[in-house]
Parts: structure tokens; sequence; C-alpha cells
């Protein structure tokens, strides 16, 4: 494929360990659909506002008692009680990690692509295409570039994750203050973002794609449509989104969540 590649880290990493805004790939293509395709529309994101008890308790745990701009250290001391993936432990050597999450997060539950905030993971290999007859398809071949990614989610602990989240929970608050919102809850806008990924479709057959001058959209109009997020998810592969929604559901029902709350992932012919 002839086109320009951009460094992106993946939502749903952000989401899944909470307190970190890890997880990262290229990003391949050109975004511009919005919400018409299974995203969340402002009306939509009013009524869960509404309606979403503020269900995750972090009071039973000791908040960590370090400033916003010191947190990184502690940051990862709590990751390596979740994780000792060393990809996990190279990803933590970024820098204000909390603020990326935030920040991150807040992207994600508007649809947006995080890709601002996390420039330092690149899948090996390169990006390809499959022409068949007529018809141009990803190359699921490309799908492997993301397994590393993978690998780090299916060694996450739930309960690591939920417990580090009720720790951060004050830090979280003041970072997401810091972007302009002084009465927002993040609590909120987390679960708009949980939403978000667990609504992305799975699709297990071929990828048809279309070429635009040097970037490639998806053939299908309902596909191009979705949130820039959703289809950044789709192009890691079926096998890798559905692992990352698996681990997400986990994390979100640790979190407090209930199952009558989250959306269950749908595949997509």
């Amino acid at each position: 494929m002839e086109e320009k590649q951009k460094i992106i880290r993946a939502a749903v990493v952000i989401l899944i360990v909470i307190v970190l805004g890890i997880s990262a790939y290229y990003y391949f293509f050109s975004g511009r659909g919005k919400n018409t395709g299974g995203g969340i529309t402002p009306a939509q994101a009013e009524k869960m506002d509404a309606e979403k008890p503020d269900v995750i308790d972090g009071t039973a745990l000791t908040p960590l008692a370090v400033a916003l701009d010191r947190s990184d250290e502690a940051v990862r001391t709590l990751v390596g009680e979740i994780s000792r993936n060393p990809v996990l432990t190279h990803w933590l050597q970024s820098k204000d990690l909390l603020r990326r999450c935030v920040a991150a997060v807040d992207n994600i539950a508007n649809g947006q692509s995080p890709r601002t905030q996390f420039d330092f993971f690149v899948p090996a290999g390169p990006f390809k295409i499959l022409v068949r007859g007529s018809e141009t398809y990803l190359d699921s071949g490309s799908y492997a570039r993301y397994n590393a990614a993978a690998d780090v989610f299916d060694t996450l602990s739930p309960e690591g994750c939920a417990r580090a989240y009720g720790m951060c929970r004050d830090l979280l608050r003041q970072a997401y203050r810091e972007l302009g919102y002084p009465e927002g809850d993040f609590n909120q806008v987390l679960y708009r973002a949980i939403i978000e990924i667990l609504r992305t479709p799975v699709l297990e057959d071929p990828i048809a794609v279309r070429k635009n001058v040097t970037t490639y959209f998806f053939k299908d109009a309902k596909l191009e449509e979705l949130d820039d997020v959703q289809k950044h998810l789709i192009r890691m592969g079926p096998e890798n989104l559905q692992l990352i929604q698996v681990k997400l559901r986990e994390i979100a029902l640790a979190l407090g969540f209930t199952e009558a709350q989250l959306p269950v992932p749908r595949p997509y012919r």
C-alpha cells in the first residue's frame, strides 16, 4: 500500500489498563465517518450519563499519595501488580501516563482517535492489501502486527485494573478537569468509552476496501461511517478485537458495571 503511515495508540488498551493509556497500532486509513454506523450520538451520550449509576467505588482503597505531576513511578508500580509482561513494561516508560490516559479516554468516548496521546509503539511488518479479481481487501496477514498488543491484554488482571483505577481515581479526576471539564465526571466518560469499544462489530469475512489517491477506505459504506476508534479496532483483525472486547468486559464488570449496562459484541455480515 502506497500511503503515509501514522502511529496511533489503540483505544482499547487505554481502557483495559485504565491507569496507563498504552497500546498502539498504525493508522493507515483516513477516518472521516462519525456516529451513524455504530458510534454514540450526543443524544445517546446524554441519556447514558443520566441513567448510569456511579458504580465504580474506590472509597475502600487508599488513594495514591502523590502529586499528579509526579505520579508516573507510582503508576508503573501499580501496573507491575497487574501484569509483568515485558512489552507492557517497555510501554510504561512514557511520561505523564495519567494525563495521557484521561485525554485518550475522552477522545475515545467521543469516537475520536487517541493518536495524539501515544507515539511510542510501532507494530512490526508492513501493512498489506490483497487483490482478488476486481476487488481489493485487507490482507489478514497484517493482523499479526497487533498480536503483541493482544498478548499484553491477555495478561491483565481485571481485579488488578479495578484496584488500580480506584487508587488513581482522584488523580484521574484532576487530570480530567485540566482538560476543561470543571464539573465533569470521568466515570461517565469512561463508561461511554467502554460502550464505544464493545459496540465495535466483529468482521470475520474478508474486508473490502477502495483506494482514494493515497488512502484506503472501507468499501462497505456502513463500516466507513463508523467512528474512527471503531474502524481502527476492526483493522486489528477479528481475533484480536474479540480478545480485547472479552477482556474489557471482564474489567468493566470488575469495576462495578453490570451485565445490563454492557452491550454484547456483535458479528457483522
